[in-house]
């Protein structure tokens, strides 16, 4: 009997411990595994002619979500792309216009890449180029994706990307709410869609990021149409605490990114930006799985947040306006 429950005891510690460890599940929102069998059929294409309000252009499904030469529905918001944006390089590169969009605001899934510093957005690209910016968990594919794409791409086309990105400015595109409970949400592809009806459930220790409209995000891909984050209630005040004065847990924020928090040289700006997408880079420097030149300054600054801090952070930030 004592083997029994010392062996007991063993595997609640071993698992805790594991859990412990595991990446942040709403953060990562590593979609499920498909369900056993045979996979069901796929639907027949949708060919159908797609619109936005305020474009002249149509496009269909295909078209949308091309690789190698995605939707651009509207081509007045944003200079003229460089090749390897608006068509990637076949085969190893794909258009970097479909995943960031053309307008480079980008999804929680993945990165808002308008506004960055060309430098360190060059930087990022030899990070993932040569190993060192990986993620903490290892199913995030896009990760996976990025270092294939950084892999395949020229200094000269880096660079090209670098200046387009760089010179779009980041505006507002994502709303903060406050709240106890969250609408039922489904996973598709790394991002939560609100399900159709009125179910609610709570909250608790996570934020929510979902699309203001699921079909506009989802299927057509529509780059003015942004974000909700559902944040605990409390988190925006616990995290203004933790970002201008460090709660003596950590440095201010402003020291780096600037006093209001958009960008200070090289640094890039935090204000107005995913919440899980910042979370994710924090908890990928805490757990050593990013790393690089930029990284090694903002290890000591997260190595004492746990879960609930880099909560309260990503809510107090992605509030403000950018």
């Amino acid at each position: 009997m004592r083997i029994m429950i010392g062996v007991a005891i063993i595997a609640v510690a071993a698992f805790q411990a594991s859990a412990a460890d595991e990446p942040i599940p709403w953060a990562y929102a590593i979609p499920p595994a498909p369900p056993a069998g045979s996979p069901p059929a796929a639907p027949a294409p949708d060919t159908s002619l797609k619109h936005l309000p305020g474009s002249t252009s149509e496009f269909t499904r295909a078209q949308i979500s091309d690789r190698y030469g995605p939707a651009d529905w509207y081509p007045g918001d944003h200079p003229s792309m460089p090749e390897v944006v608006s068509h990637g390089k076949k085969p190893e590169v794909w258009a970097c216009g479909l995943c960031h969009y053309p307008n480079g605001k980008g999804r929680p899934e993945n990165a808002g890449v308008a506004g960055l510093p060309v430098s360190y957005f060059i930087q990022q690209m030899y990070d993932f180029r040569d190993g060192s910016r990986k993620s903490a968990e290892p199913r995030k594919n896009n990760t996976k994706l990025m270092t294939q794409f950084a892999k395949g791409m020229s200094d000269e086309e880096i660079k090209a990307a670098a200046d387009y990105f760089g010179a779009i400015k980041w505006t507002p595109w994502i709303k903060v709410v406050e709240t106890k409970t969250v609408p039922k949400t489904r996973n598709a592809g790394g991002m939560f869609l609100v399900l159709e009806g009125d179910e609610k459930e709570p909250l608790g220790k996570r934020i929510i990021e979902t699309p203001e409209n699921a079909e506009a995000t989802e299927i057509l891909r529509a780059p003015h149409s942004g974000f909700i984050a559902y944040v605990p209630v409390g988190s925006i005040k616990r995290g203004e605490v933790l970002v201008t004065k460090g709660g003596g847990k950590t440095t201010q924020c402003a020291a780096c990114h600037g006093a209001d928090l958009k960008g200070l040289g090289p640094v890039p700006g935090i204000a107005g930006r995913s919440p899980s997408y910042l979370v994710r880079q924090m908890y990928d420097m805490q757990q050593g799985a990013r790393n690089g030149t930029w990284t090694q300054l903002m290890k000591p600054v997260v190595a004492k947040l746990n879960d609930d801090d880099l909560i309260d952070i990503v809510a107090y930030t992605a509030s403000l306006t950018p």
